[in-house]
């Protein structure tokens, strides 16, 4: 599970960004294994959300970058809680996860790549259009997640397509969009884009 994000934490803040849909309370019956957040900011390191996954009674193994492995180590427990910043790698079970660059106002972001031997998944996280990114990005990407909202130092639509042409993955999923804005994923120009819908899944 990547950055979840399940409660009404940023409307408390800022009330102009409130969910435009209602939290699924379903998805707090998962326990994952695994663990990834990518940043330190209400969105995607929400400790009210992390909370209900991770508590001093579970087992999972936590991936995060500096700025929120500070914070989120203080839950203790039987949990793994590992410093994932960008350049490292983490192998469970097969699967290997590497920690990548990205450009974002949090002070040690990172973008995630998920390999199970067959296939490389591409996380960017909230990140801004930077070449410095391509060089810890393989050429044999099979699908890249990429935000398109172009507000909060994240990439816009014509800059995330630039970069999915960079990537040139065989399928590129838009993120970040409809959660706190009425922004569609259809604007997003993109040959081999798959549009996500709120708590379905998607088929890659």
């Amino acid at each position: 599970m990547i950055d979840p994000y399940l409660s009404n934490s940023v409307e408390k803040i800022n009330p102009k960004n409130y969910r435009r849909v209602t939290v699924d309370e379903s998805f707090f019956d998962i326990k994952p294994d695994v663990m990834i957040f990518t940043h330190n900011h209400l969105d995607h390191y929400d400790p009210e959300t992390a909370e209900r996954f991770i508590t001093k009674d579970t087992n999972v193994l936590v991936l995060s970058p500096k700025s929120v492995w500070d914070e989120v180590r203080k839950i203790g427990g039987n949990n793994n809680f590992v410093l994932f910043n960008r350049y490292t790698t983490w192998t469970e079970k097969g699967i290997k996860f590497t920690a990548v660059k990205a450009e974002h106002s949090d002070i040690t972001p990172i973008g995630v790549i998920i390999d199970d031997s067959e296939k490389k998944y591409y996380i960017t996280g909230d990140t801004l259009y930077n070449e410095e990114i391509f060089e810890d990005i393989p050429e044999d990407i099979y699908t890249l997640f990429l935000p398109v909202n172009g507000v909060g130092n994240n990439m816009n639509m014509t800059d995330a397509s630039r970069f999915a042409r960079r990537v040139n993955a065989k399928k590129t999923v838009p993120i970040h969009f409809g959660m706190f804005d009425e922004i569609k994923a259809e604007d997003f120009e993109c040959e081999n884009k798959v549009i996500p819908e709120i708590y379905n899944e998607i088929k890659l």
